[in-house]
């Protein structure tokens, strides 16, 4: 049915593409530069360039956090949850910080598709970390006008925080403090 209706409208014939199945290769080559050489009405069409993926990585404390950059709509997914569910709200601020601070960030922003994805740490780190991998991937996006207003106005914004915890020790408390002495 599917073919007889196709007939019917004039758009197949397949006793054409029969023939150009079963003919040589070399002839079929013939016939199809011969055709390309007559109709130089239609133009070829060229398959879209698609984008690759921008990807950065952020760390602070034990948290690190990846973000990739995708062509779309503007929309931020944080561990696959839209970042506008993200509580406290005070996070969620510190997280979207680096697409506030600049228009052209807003830019970049506004016409991709960002992920962030985050493991390890605390609450507050993995906020911070994924700050940091969010402007990265800005950057990386859009060029070195960016970078340096970032660096003016946080270096933590680009830069990785190295620092950890120190481990407690023996003989006190905490890391560095000590049990206080008595002598009476």
């Amino acid at each position: 049915m599917i073919f007889m209706a196709e007939q019917a409208k004039g758009t197949g014939n397949l006793d054409k593409e029969l023939e150009a199945l079963y003919q040589p290769k070399g002839a079929q080559q013939k016939k199809t530069a011969a055709k390309a050489t007559t109709a130089k009405t239609k133009v070829a069409r060229k398959p879209m360039a698609r984008k690759k993926p921008v990807m950065a990585k952020g760390k602070r404390k034990r948290a690190v956090a990846r973000a990739t950059l995708l062509p779309g709509k503007g929309t931020v997914l944080f561990n696959g949850v839209d970042i506008k569910l993200v509580k406290p709200d005070i996070l969620r601020e510190l997280i979207m910080e680096p697409i506030r601070i600049s228009p052209q960030a807003q830019g970049v922003a506004g016409a991709s598709d960002i992920r962030i994805n985050v493991y390890g740490g605390g609450r507050s780190g993995q906020a911070q970390a994924a700050r940091a991998a969010l402007a990265k991937v800005l950057v990386s996006a859009s060029g070195e006008g960016l970078k340096s207003m970032y660096m003016s106005y946080d270096r933590t914004l680009m830069v990785d925080d190295y620092r950890r915890v120190e481990p407690k020790k023996f003989l006190g408390p905490k890391a560095r403090a000590r049990f206080q002495k008595s002598y009476r």
